[in-house]
């Protein structure tokens, strides 16, 4: 296996990480984060949009979110897209203005969120095992067509295992983070 197959397990190991730092983005704090909204689609137009291609999203104060819709009769579109998107927002509408009061979270709820973060964290594992899992099919392949040596099979597979352990190692870095910024450590 060349290292340009290396470096495409990694990068493949790489999306799996940027997958999960964008779950998590999405995963409410109790802080105001212009991610929180990410996920959001509004009825636009007659057709589901995203939220930031029809508005930009402020932070104005720690816990209030500012949605500037840049077309004002959309705005209360974006208001109902927001409130029933199932984050337990109740945003209202000023003019082309929506704000977004983010609420204090109980500690039950935060132990909710907690696990929420800790299946993303398995999820991103799981994708990084399966890269290593197709790294390791293909050595397996080339050693028994005999495209590669025996020892260039078992160095080959002791680099893949220890890029996976990075990536497994960095998931758990973030997720312990993440579970300190939800628990307000």
């Amino acid at each position: 296996m060349q290292s340009e197959s290396l470096q495409n397990l990694s990068t493949r190991m790489e999306g799996a990480l940027e997958s999960l730092k964008k779950e998590f983005n999405g995963l409410r704090t109790g802080r105001a984060n212009v991610n929180l909204l990410e996920g959001v689609r509004v009825l636009a137009y007659g057709t589901l949009t995203p939220l930031n291609q029809i508005a930009s999203v402020g932070v104005p104060e720690p816990r209030l979110l500012a949605v500037q819709v840049w077309d004002a009769s959309l705005a209360s579109a974006v208001e109902k897209a927001i409130r029933e998107s199932g984050l337990g927002l109740n945003p209202s509408a000023e003019g082309a203005v929506v704000r977004v009061r983010i609420p204090e979270l109980s500690q039950e709820r935060r132990q909710e969120l907690v696990k929420v973060a800790a299946r993303y964290a398995e999820q991103a594992r799981v994708a990084v095992r399966n890269v290593r899992r197709d790294g390791m099919e293909t050595i397996k392949k080339s050693e028994k067509k005999g495209d590669i040596s025996e020892d260039n099979f078992r160095t080959t597979s002791t680099k893949i295992q220890d890029l996976t352990d990075d990536f497994v190692k960095k998931i758990d870095a973030l997720l312990v983070e993440k579970e300190k910024d939800i628990l307000g450590e």
